[in-house]
């Protein structure tokens, strides 16, 4: 590998990767104040969607656009407990990007300390919202995530 592929690389894991935090509230709990598991996938959502905003990727104008982009995939590991009043580590990166869908992938530590508490990720498809048909991502996504 040369030093410019070398560069290149380490320009696009920073570029495609974004932090976010978390303050765990008490609704995002159990009776037993553990984060209850669903939440860490709401966690992922607002990763996903702040990596996606940093990249000026508008889900708003995608969807005014005819194009939604579900999830067909999600998956979660779960390592330790995060706890009411935890502050979180959401980061969120860009792992591959195919011709109609990008994956994403998830780690969320507990700020103080850094102990990975999950790690997951999942696969978004661009659809045509009116057929419910995948399609490619548009040109305009593309140029964005520099593939295009």
């Amino acid at each position: 590998m040369s030093l410019l592929e070398i560069n290149k690389y380490i320009f696009l894991f920073h570029f495609y990767m974004h932090k976010i935090e978390h303050r765990v509230i008490y609704a995002d709990t159990d009776a037993g104040q553990v984060v209850y598991y669903s939440n860490y996938f709401r966690w992922f959502e607002s990763g996903r969607r702040e990596l996606l905003r940093k990249l000026k990727i508008n889900y708003n104008l995608l969807s005014a656009q005819g194009i939604i982009t579900p999830v067909v995939e999600a998956h979660c590991n779960y390592f330790h407990p995060a706890r009411y009043d935890d502050l979180v580590a959401v980061e969120t990166k860009i792992l591959q990007i195919k011709e109609k869908s990008i994956r994403f992938d998830y780690k969320i530590f507990r700020k103080k300390g850094r102990k990975l508490l999950a790690s997951g990720h999942t696969i978004n498809v661009f659809v045509d919202k009116k057929k419910m048909k995948s399609v490619k991502i548009p040109n305009s996504i593309r140029k964005k995530l520099r593939i295009g």
